[in-house]
C-alpha cells in the first residue's frame, strides 16, 4: 500500500534514483495516461479520441449543434446515457443555445463563446472549466455533460447528474424505535446534504479526494473546524493519500486500510447508516468518511464503548437508556462466554453445579455419543451456517428458514439423541444475545472469539476461559485508534468521560467534550438548571 523508495550514496545512490525516478514515471504513465494532456482544438478529433479510447461504447452520447455564424461553429455534447437527468440537459443547455440569437455576419470566436455560457446562457448551478483529459473522463463519468466547442482546448463540464437512483428511506441495519427514519444513499452528494441539515454551520468542512486509478471513486472527509483534532486529520489525509488501488466500491476497502490493526478481530472504525448518529460523532470532534455508491460512513476515531451505543440513546430518558447499555454489555458477555462456561462446568468442574441440576444434565446426556465441547461446536457451527443462509437467502425465504430450520433442527438433534437440551438452549440463547449487539462489526468479533474459547475451556475449563479473556483484555489494552486508546475512559481512566459509557447520564450533566479528542472547544453546552420555585401564596 505505501511506496518505499531506495537511496544510497554517491553514484549508486543517483543511479538507484534515476531509476526509480523512470520507474515512477513509466508507472504513472500507464496508471494514469491522461494526466496533464491538453485537449486538442479540433472538436473531431476530439471526439475521436473520447471514442477511441471508450472502445466505441454505445452509452456514450455525442450531441453535435451548430451555431449560425459564417463559420457554423461547431458544439458537441457529451455525456453518459443513464448517469444525466435528461430533462435537464435539454432544458438547461441544449434549449439556450438554439434560443439564443447569435451574430450571422461575423465569426464567433471560441473563447468568447464560452465567457457567454458561463455568463448566463447555460442555466446551470455547477459549471466546471476543463483543459486536460483527465478532469474531462472525471467528470463525464461522475454524470457531467462536457461541452466541446471547436477551435479552443477548453471545454466546459455542467452538472446535469440525474438518472435513476434509489430514494432515501429507513436504514436496514440500525433499526430504531425513536428518531428520524432516513438513513444514508449510494450518492455522496444526498449523504452529505443530508449531514449538512443536521448541523447547519459554516464550520462543517468538507476535503474530497478521487481515489482508485480505473474506478475513480470520490471519496470526501467531513469534519468540524476546531473541534476535530488536527493531529488526527493530518494522519487520515496522509492514509487516504497512501492508498494505490485498482477501483474503490465500497467504504470497506477504505476501512480496511487505514485501519491501525490490521489483525485484530476488534473494529477500530466505526460505519454508521445514520445521518443523525454521524452527525452526533461530529460534534463530539471526529471525522467522518464518505465514500461514493454505499450507504455506510466511517466514523474515526473509535473506541470500543461506541459500538454499543445507539443513536436512539440520545432521545429517550437517561435511566431507560442507562438499562439498555448494560443490557447490551452483558448481552454480548453472553454471546462471548456462555457456550464456553458451560463446556467448562459440564467438562472439569461439576462441583459449582447444585446437585439436582447436575443430576439433571447428567440424565439428558445419557446415551449421547459426544462429549459436551463437541456437542456445543457442532450446534454452534450448525447455527452459523443457519445464519449465513438467512443473511443469503431472499427475505421472505429467508424467515421461514430462520424459524423453520431453528425449530426442526434443534428437535430432530434432541431426539435423535446426537446432543443434549441443555446445548440447545445454551446456544439459543447465545445465539439471541448476539443479536442484540447495535453494531455488526462487534458482532462478527464475539462469533469468531467464541470458538476460541471453546477451544479453551474443552482443554483447560476455566483456567483456559481465565488465559484467554486476559489476553484479549491485554489486546483491547494495546488497540489504538488514530492514536486514541480503545478501552477509554476505563483505561486510560476518566472521570468525566465516565458519563456516556455504560450509563448514560442526563443530558444537563454531559457539558464537556470527551476528554481524549483533542478539541479546542471543550465546552459542549452551558446549561444551569435550577429547581423550580413554587409560586408565593
Amino acid at each position: 500500500m505505501y511506496k518505499a523508495y531506495v537511496r544510497g550514496k554517491g553514484k549508486a545512490g543517483k543511479k538507484t534514483d534515476k531509476r526509480s525516478s523512470r520507474a515512477e514515471k513509466l508507472e504513472k504513465e500507464q496508471l494514469d495516461p491522461y494526466a496533464d494532456k491538453p485537449l486538442s482544438l479540433s472538436v473531431e478529433q476530439n471526439m475521436a479520441i473520447i471514442k477511441k479510447e471508450l472502445g466505441e461504447s454505445e452509452d456514450i452520447i455525442f450531441r453535435e449543434l451548430s451555431l449560425p455564424d459564417p463559420n457554423h461553429t461547431k458544439i458537441v455534447i457529451v455525456y453518459v446515457q443513464g448517469m444525466v437527468d435528461d430533462e435537464r440537459l435539454n432544458e438547461f443547455i441544449i434549449q439556450p443555445i438554439h434560443r439564443e440569437r447569435f451574430p450571422q455576419d461575423e465569426p464567433i470566436q471560441p473563447e468568447e463563446l464560452l465567457t457567454v455560457m458561463r455568463s448566463g446562457l447555460l442555466s446551470i448551478g455547477v459549471l466546471t472549466d476543463i483543459s486536460d483529459w483527465k478532469l474531462l473522463f472525471q467528470k463525464l463519468f461522475m454524470g457531467y455533460s462536457i461541452l466541446l466547442v471547436e477551435g479552443t482546448d477548453q471545454a466546459l463540464a455542467a452538472n446535469v447528474i440525474g438518472g435513476a437512483r434509489r430514494g432515501i428511506e429507513e436504514p436496514k441495519t440500525e433499526m430504531a424505535i425513536r428518531g428520524p427514519r432516513e438513513g444514508f444513499t449510494e450518492s455522496i452528494r444526498t449523504n452529505t446534504s443530508m449531514i449538512r441539515r443536521k448541523i447547519r454551520s459554516p464550520k462543517l468542512w468538507m476535503e474530497q479526494w478521487t481515489i482508485g486509478e480505473i474506478s475513480q471513486t470520490p471519496v470526501c472527509i467531513m469534519y468540524i473546524k476546531g473541534l476535530a483534532d488536527e493531529n488526527v486529520l493530518v494522519d487520515l489525509r496522509e492514509r487516504l493519500d497512501a492508498i494505490r488501488l485498482d477501483g474503490i466500491l465500497e467504504s470497506g476497502y477504505i476501512e480496511e486500510l487505514i485501519t491501525d490493526q490490521k489483525w485484530s478481530p476488534f473494529p477500530t472504525v466505526l460505519n454508521n447508516e445514520r445521518p443523525d448518529a454521524v452527525a452526533g460523532n461530529l460534534l463530539e470532534g471526529r471525522i467522518a468518511i464518505l465514500v461514493d455508491g454505499t450507504p455506510f460512513v466511517l466514523v474515526v476515531p473509535a473506541i470500543l464503548n461506541m459500538f454499543f451505543q445507539a443513536s436512539e440513546d440520545y432521545y429517550q430518558r437517561f435511566d431507560i437508556t442507562t438499562f439498555l447499555r448494560m443490557l447490551r454489555f452483558v448481552s454480548f458477555l453472553i454471546a462471548l462466554l456462555m457456550p464456553s462456561v458451560y463446556v467448562a462446568i459440564v467438562g472439569y468442574h461439576q462441583e459449582m453445579i447444585p446437585t439436582q441440576l447436575l443430576l439433571k444434565l447428567a440424565a439428558q446426556r445419557e446415551g449421547v455419543p459426544f462429549p459436551a465441547y463437541l456437542e456445543a461446536f457442532i450446534m454452534e457451527f450448525v447455527f452459523e451456517i443457519l445464519r449465513e443462509a438467512v443473511v443469503r437467502m431472499p427475505s421472505a425465504a429467508g424467515n421461514t428458514i430462520s424459524i423453520v430450520g431453528g425449530l426442526v433442527i434443534g428437535q430432530s438433534v434432541v431426539e435423535a439423541g446426537i446432543v443434549s437440551p441443555a446445548v440447545v438452549i445454551v446456544v439459543s440463547f447465545t445465539a439471541i444475545a448476539s443479536f442484540v449487539s447495535p453494531t455488526y462489526s462487534l458482532g462478527i468479533a464475539a462469533r469468531l472469539l467464541r470458538f476460541l474459547l471453546l477451544l479453551a475451556a474443552s482443554t483447560l475449563g476455566f483456567y483456559g476461559i481465565g488465559l484467554v479473556v486476559l489476553v484479549l483484555v491485554l489486546h483491547l489494552s494495546n488497540i489504538r485508534s488514530f492514536g486514541m486508546p480503545y478501552i477509554k475512559p476505563f483505561a486510560p481512566f476518566f472521570l468525566k468521560d465516565m458519563k456516556d459509557t455504560l450509563v448514560r447520564a442526563p443530558h444537563w450533566m454531559m457539558r464537556d467534550r470527551p476528554e481524549l479528542l483533542a478539541s479546542k472547544n471543550k465546552t459542549r453546552q452551558d446549561i444551569e438548571l435550577e429547581p423550580r420555585k413554587e409560586p408565593e401564596q
